[in-house]
């Protein structure tokens, strides 16, 4: 999945030790304004890919990220793993969608051809 939004907080790096070695995360709040209301949500990023993403708050960026649950003690615990992270093109505009966009089925219909049937 992927989503582009602020910056919002970068989180204490967080560090450990695990049977296959030491182990880092760095989590961030990205603030994604979509619809009437913002909305925020902590992502986090593993190992190396926190060198690699090097994020500043306040940056719009576009993260790629995958979804992750798993059980503990009978709860689950789901995560948003980012596996990379983009400064977002924010000199570029969208291209608007225009409404002028020519149906040709309801140019060949006459008025005496309007039943439904």
């Amino acid at each position: 999945m992927e989503i582009t939004g602020k910056v919002f907080r970068i989180l204490p790096l967080v560090t450990g030790q695990g049977r296959n070695g030491e182990w880092k995360k760095q989590e961030f709040v990205l603030d994604i304004e979509s619809g009437q209301f913002p909305r925020k949500l902590c992502l986090s990023l593993w190992g190396e890919r926190i060198d690699q993403a090097s994020l500043i708050e306040g940056e719009t960026v576009k993260v790629f990220f995958d979804l992750e649950s798993r059980e503990y003690n009978s709860r689950w615990y789901t995560e948003a793993r980012a596996w990379r992270v983009e400064k977002a093109d924010t000199t570029s505009t969208a291209t608007p969608v225009t409404e002028d966009v020519q149906n040709p089925a309801l140019e060949t219909a006459s008025p005496a051809d309007d039943l439904p049937f």
